[in-house]
């Protein structure tokens, strides 16, 4: 009888409280999401991954589950994803955006030194002195001398020293300053 009491005493009016329904499917997306964000957790290398802020049984988990294969590996997939429900995601998934936002930088200076490379095969001077205004630390002559060795490679059909040279002063130059 006394349950009954309570039960009645509760005041349902109370309209400041909104009760948000959340579907079935909206919650197995949620997860899935979750566990797509522990996969992509687990490919990162270990020094990436100390640079996203997680909790420690969420870090050792997922330093496990890189270690394990096959079926063992689905089932600990399924335990971060799990374990990510417990936390917010939003840091961890900002600071792994962060992480593979550099590496798409990173990826495309090289593409774009190595389309520079080439273009100074092609063009010799006309396209090195575009070069040397945006980037004056470079020396001319030292260029000059690795383009000119490169297209005598290239003509010869000798191994392309030369031409990695020009990649690596270049990369040297431009990315590490």
């Amino acid at each position: 009888m006394a349950r009954k009491q309570r039960k009645n005493e509760i005041d349902w009016t109370d309209e400041d409280e909104e009760i948000i329904w959340v579907s079935k499917s909206e919650i197995k997306r949620d997860a899935e999401h979750l566990k797509k964000l522990g996969e992509n957790l687990m490919a990162l290398n270990p020094t990436n991954l100390a640079k996203i802020p997680l909790e420690d049984n969420l870090r050792e988990a997922i330093e496990l589950a890189q270690r394990l294969r096959l079926e063992a590996r689905r089932r600990q997939i399924q335990y971060v994803g799990k374990l990510l429900r417990n936390v917010d995601p939003e840091p961890i998934q900002e600071a792994l955006d962060k992480v593979e936002n550099r590496h798409n930088q990173q990826l495309a200076l090289l593409q774009k030194l190595e389309l520079t490379r080439d273009q100074l095969l092609e063009q010799g001077d006309v396209a090195l002195n575009p070069l040397l205004d945006e980037y004056p630390q470079l020396d001319r002559q030292h260029l000059r001398n690795l383009i000119r060795g490169a297209q005598k490679e290239r003509q010869a059909n000798k191994p392309p020293k030369n031409y990695r040279e020009i990649f690596q002063y270049l990369k040297s130059v431009i990315v590490e300053n």
